[in-house]
């Protein structure tokens, strides 16, 4: 059973989600939250597998309240899903370089949305690379030099092969690419990726390729 929590600041959307959810067999709407403080709270007190968080909200927004999710969450911390109208929002990748496992359009259909949930709530990669890498290429610059953005880590504690795996896991490659790029079982590389998300304190996928390109490690067109 997936439980989740569903964040979102209009009451109709929030109650459809909800609805959804719990008539879909395999998952658990176990709160809802209309701001992003609420979410904080109710998360806390929940400790959903998943939460659907809408990104633009009045008060303190999706990515505020995934930061404040994740870092008081216990272990396992929840997998924070960002849903938002369109994909190349910057809010987004704010979400993203919090440590969100992905995002979510508004107007995807049920179906999408329950795989969706379900792909983020077992530990998947819920995009085609391209996806994600097209939005933080669109951004990774942008945020690098605006003023009080917070510095990206030090790359200098990976092993050159960490560096090798995130590189190409930036770059959009899969698992099993990484392995036969590499030479290495795909065991090994989820090794290399664990290793890597522990020193630099990454909670996602997606915040790995994030870091990859604002640390200049990939650049976009590369």
């Amino acid at each position: 059973m997936t439980r989740v929590l569903v964040v979102d600041d209009q009451f109709l959307i929030r109650a459809g989600l909800v609805g959804l959810l719990n008539a879909a067999p395999g998952f658990e709407a176990v709160g809802e939250a209309g701001d992003g403080e609420e979410a904080v709270q109710v998360a806390a007190k929940t400790r959903p597998d998943v939460i659907l968080m809408d990104i633009r909200m009045p008060g303190m927004n999706g990515i505020q309240a995934t930061e404040h999710i994740l870092a008081d969450a216990a272990d396992p911390a929840p997998r924070v899903l960002v849903l938002t109208t369109f994909d190349l929002d910057e809010y987004v990748y704010g979400a993203l370089r919090a440590g969100a496992s992905g995002f979510l359009l508004k107007d995807s259909g049920p179906e999408r949305l329950l795989a969706a949930v379900a792909a983020v709530g077992g530990g998947d990669a819920l995009f085609a690379p391209s996806v994600t890498r097209r939005l933080v290429e669109a951004f990774a610059h942008q945020a690098r030099s605006a003023p009080g953005t917070p510095p990206s880590p030090d790359l200098g504690t990976l092993t050159s092969r960490e560096v090798e795996v995130l590189k190409l896991i930036a770059r959009g490659l899969s698992n099993p690419q990484i392995a036969d790029r590499l030479s290495i079982s795909e065991a090994t590389v989820k090794t290399h990726l664990n290793r890597t998300m522990t020193k630099l304190d990454l909670n996602s996928r997606a915040q790995a390729v994030v870091i990859a390109y604002e640390t200049g490690l990939v650049t976009p067109g590369e």
